[in-house]
């Protein structure tokens, strides 16, 4: 009989959770193919706790996963400017040992990193093509738009995308603009983004692997 995989995720925000959720699925999803026995993968369940000091505020993310049955719990801080061992070092690894001590009953201790560098909209950028046709820019080279870099060298990659959008909208005729924005693009990218496109970027494939040793620690895969 198949075993059901219960995931919670709690985001910074709430474009981060639009965003995400379904790529989260989507990888779980794929890696539970390397399982041992039949894994089905629930949909991802979002955990929202009042937000506070991290640790302290992921430990109520911790208890409210359990109290919801949920099996892991996927957990979002963008890197900044900082590297992700920076963040595994001041957030994950503090967590980890405040939970050590408690009741697995109570707590949710499957924890799954998501780090990506600077913040997640560098991630929306792993696909172009992709986010060129989301903003009616297909065809326009990515130096025009100002996204011929790689998606995580950007200091501020929220701010890039919107000002590709700016680029985008002006050279469409006023008649076939639309008021389109960054915030209309977190749903339906996260739903069709290439995992392909983003297993290119380093802290996507450490997502992956957070994932994996997760799976290991059920058991579920060697």
């Amino acid at each position: 009989m198949p075993i059901q995989l219960f995931i919670g995720f709690t985001a910074e925000g709430s474009t981060d959770t639009r965003f995400l959720t379904h790529i989260i699925q989507n990888v779980f999803e794929e890696i539970a193919l390397e399982c041992r026995t039949d894994v089905v993968i629930e949909d991802v369940v979002s955990v929202n706790v009042h937000k506070t000091e991290f640790t302290e505020t992921m430990l109520r993310a911790s208890k409210q996963a359990a109290e919801c049955g949920l099996t892991v719990l996927c957990v979002h801080a963008d890197a900044d400017a900082r590297s992700i061992e920076n963040v595994m070092l001041n957030k994950f690894t503090p967590l980890s040992q405040e939970l050590i001590p408690l009741s697995n009953d109570i707590y949710c201790k499957a924890i799954v990193p998501i780090i990506p560098i600077q913040m997640t909209e560098a991630w929306m950028m792993a696909d172009k093509e992709l986010l060129k046709t989301k903003i009616a820019a297909k065809g326009v080279r990515d130096a025009d738009l100002g996204l011929h870099r790689g998606p995580e060298s950007y200091a501020d990659p929220k701010q890039t995308i919107a000002e590709a959008i700016r680029i985008a909208q002006s050279n469409r005729t006023r008649r076939h603009r639309n008021e389109l924005t960054i915030n209309d693009l977190y749903t339906e990218m996260g739903q069709t983004i290439s995992l392909q496109r983003l297993r290119e970027l380093p802290s996507f494939c450490r997502f992956e692997e957070n994932v994996r040793v997760a799976f290991r620690s059920l058991g579920y895969i060697d």
